[in-house]
């Protein structure tokens, strides 16, 4: 079940299939494989996270933090010419994925799916999205997040979707006391979308 948070490289041969998803209201045709997460197709929380989140406009920089097989991402650069995308992610097969995905929608140029290592100290960026890896455990999200998050532009913004049950209200309180304002900006299906400003 976890697997897919923590293995570099998963284990047993690649199952690809192509799957039919809706991103920001366009209708693609993507390859997604065993391994990932998300490995069926679009999860509901990310599902959440674009119909409630508009995409950006002008010529972003954007960080899709554990991007999968790219829906974030993907979705981004369809919605938003001007965008350029980091799709980051520890999964080689989720990155591949990503890549091919890229390729096949014609956004390659714009989106860059790599490790966490390949990304310059220096790169910030005007937003930060993701669905975040709960399931690693409090002390691991918080250090993921408290890695990424001062990455942001001192006028950019983080959009995160959580679950409810899984502790977003929580998660939200954490990130005001760690000095990023967060505010929720939707709820559905079990689902607390959070937008989280630069630390102050």
């Amino acid at each position: 079940m976890t697997e897919h948070y923590f293995s570099g490289t998963p284990t047993g041969p690649e199952h690809r299939r192509d799957v039919t998803v809706e991103l920001f209201g366009r209708t693609v045709t993507v390859a997604t494989a065993n391994g990932i997460f998300a490995g069926e197709g679009l999860d509901r929380g990310t599902a959440v996270l674009l119909r409630h989140v508009p995409p950006p406009t002008g010529s972003p920089r954007i960080l899709d933090l554990g991007c999968g097989w790219g829906p974030i991402a993907l979705g981004l650069a369809l919605a938003c010419p001007g965008a350029t995308v980091d799709a980051v992610d520890v999964n080689e097969r989720a990155l591949t994925l990503c890549r091919d995905n890229a390729g096949r929608l014609r956004v390659a140029g714009r989106v860059r799916a790599v490790r966490p290592d390949e990304v310059g100290e220096g790169t910030r960026y005007d937003q930060i999205w993701s669905n975040p890896p709960i399931r690693i455990g409090k002390a691991a999200l918080h250090d993921l997040l408290l890695r990424w998050l001062p990455r942001l532009e001192p006028t950019g913004v983080a959009h995160l979707v959580v679950g409810k049950n899984l502790g977003a209200d929580t998660l939200a309180t954490w990130l005001t006391t760690e000095g990023f304002p967060c505010t929720r900006t939707g709820t559905a299906k079990g689902f607390r979308v959070l937008a989280v400003q630069p630390r102050r």
